[in-house]
């Protein structure tokens, strides 16, 4: 009897020690910090993580850009972030629906129950407005909302979010009669769209650095049809207590950020390309708001070539890769049995390569999104389930092309030898089939390389980060920059798999000289 007493006092230790070990990590888990994907929000993050950085265990974990305000909601709701930098308006209207004229109280009465709060107003107004260029403004004689109404004939670009929000497009329209029907645009394009006279009227917000510098005048809202959005953090009510220091360094940012820094942040980052995390360490260094950090040149700016060759280039290639290797992987180890199993059963291989092809038509934002909503979390676990089922259709229809195209004969002689089912697959029709399943690996895996860029879009980091952020900027260098590395790494991939197919013909062009 006294073994199995041993045993079990070893057990109860092990699982003392491993307790002790997750508690330790769940001590030292990071404060994890989220941005939408504009200007504002990315520099907003940068400045939460500096000023934490010095008072966590382990240095802060910043999630840019993860898409607009339902994916970093959800994020925040589901534990995947800590905080973000969110606005009044925005929680009242578009999180809580609820009334424009919520108090902050009244907003912490209503997401407490979620585990969440809203506290730390930072001090600065960002609103929304519709603008249009000053010239036609002034020509056509529109000052207010109520005077574009007038002007049917204008040509409206705005925002995907702004069209869908509940404190956006349709209120709007129906609060002062809009005949336009707008376009859809991103916010960073929407500017460039305005000054080449693609459109004639954007959505924009009140601190953007671009309104001035585009010539363009803000209409007044004359109906008062927007609420205030003032700036505040959203966060997770375990936050405080989890990482006490942290959240008093954070509750010192209160009321430190005023308008006029935003605008200078902002145009920091959008008129002279200086990289978010020198924005914020700028203004913090600075010590005091204004702009006066924003005014100094230091040489942040980057050209292209130091772009593309960013310090961010080898973390970015790793993600890209794990994320195109391991989907691929699990999709060769689904498809190819599948396949395998329902090449001889024609309704049945009809109906699975149809409910594989469906996959592919879905939107790889769509599938995200469903994704998300069904699983609770954002980052690489969503990313991958898509990339998966994306990768999915080349491989099972090449498996099962391969295996229907091995000549009867050739089938039938294995069976004449005296090899089972299963030895008949493993030694003849694999083998003949191999080339053609290759051939899908090799499609899966492009199809991968491409689509993983949208990854980005929910914190699973690659290549599209870049792409992601140069959309957000508008920067052509940046976007560049994100889509260079990924048609590389696409053309090594080929280069990869010609390398491969062609050890394979010479290997097949030597079995008979060898024999």
């Amino acid at each position: 009897m006294q073994l199995p007493r041993r045993r079990w006092l070893a057990a109860l230790a092990f699982l003392a020690f491993l307790c002790a070990a997750l508690a330790s990590t769940a001590q030292e888990q990071p404060l994890r910090i989220g941005s939408k994907r504009f200007t504002e929000s990315y520099i907003l993050a940068e400045v939460l993580a500096q000023t934490a950085a010095p008072r966590t265990p382990v240095a802060p974990v910043v999630r840019q850009g993860l898409g607009n305000t339902a994916i970093v909601y959800e994020a925040l709701r589901s534990g995947g972030i800590d905080l973000y930098a969110e606005y009044t308006g925005t929680i009242a209207l578009e999180i809580l629906k609820g009334s424009p004229s919520m108090t902050l109280e009244a907003m912490n009465a209503a997401l407490r129950p979620l585990g969440l709060g809203v506290a730390v107003p930072l001090g600065f107004n960002d609103g929304y407005a519709l603008a249009m260029r000053a010239a036609d403004a002034e020509r056509l004689g529109v000052r207010t909302l109520s005077d574009l109404a007038g002007h049917p004939e204008l040509r409206l670009g705005l925002s995907n979010e702004f069209i869908g929000r509940a404190d956006g497009w349709q209120g709007l329209a129906a609060r002062y009669g809009f005949a336009q029907t707008p376009t859809g645009l991103d916010h960073g394009l929407a500017y460039e769209a305005i000054a080449a006279k693609q459109i004639d009227v954007m959505d924009i917000y009140t601190t953007d650095a671009k309104i001035d510098h585009l010539g363009l005048r803000v209409l007044e809202d004359d109906r008062r049809y927007f609420p205030r959005y003032d700036a505040v953090l959203l966060y997770r009510l375990d936050l405080p207590t989890r990482l006490p220091e942290a959240w008093a360094s954070l509750r010192m940012l209160g009321g430190r950020i005023d308008e006029r820094s935003m605008i200078a942040m902002n145009a920091r980052a959008e008129l002279q390309g200086v990289a978010f995390d020198v924005i914020a360490r700028d203004f913090l260094a600075a010590g005091q708001p204004g702009a006066k950090a924003a005014a100094a040149t230091d040489g942040a700016a980057r050209g292209f070539m130091a772009k593309l060759f960013g310090p961010d280039l080898g973390r970015l290639a790793r993600q890209h890769l794990l994320l195109v290797a391991i989907s691929v992987g699990v999709a060769i180890l689904i498809a190819v049995p599948l396949g395998i199993a329902v090449f001889a059963h024609l309704r049945l291989r009809a109906l699975v390569l149809g409910l594989t092809g469906l996959l592919q038509t879905i939107p790889s934002l769509a599938l995200l999104a469903i994704l998300i909503s069904l699983l609770g979390v954002i980052g690489t676990l969503p990313a991958l389930i898509a990339l998966t089922l994306y990768s999915l259709l080349p491989i099972m229809r090449n498996t099962v092309t391969g295996l229907t195209e091995v000549p009867a004969g050739l089938r039938e002689a294995g069976t004449a030898l005296g090899l089972t089912g299963g030895q008949n697959l493993r030694v003849v029709l694999l083998p003949l089939a191999l080339p053609t399943l290759l051939a899908g690996v090799r499609t899966a895996t492009t199809i991968a390389i491409g689509t993983a860029t949208i990854a980005a879009f929910i914190g699973a980091g690659g290549f599209g980060e870049r792409i992601v952020t140069g959309l957000a900027l508008n920067d052509r260098q940046l976007l560049v920059a994100g889509a260079v590395p990924a048609a590389v790494l696409a053309l090594l991939s080929e280069a990869l798999f010609e390398a491969i197919e062609a050890f394979m013909r010479r290997r097949r062009g030597g079995a008979p000289a060898s024999a």
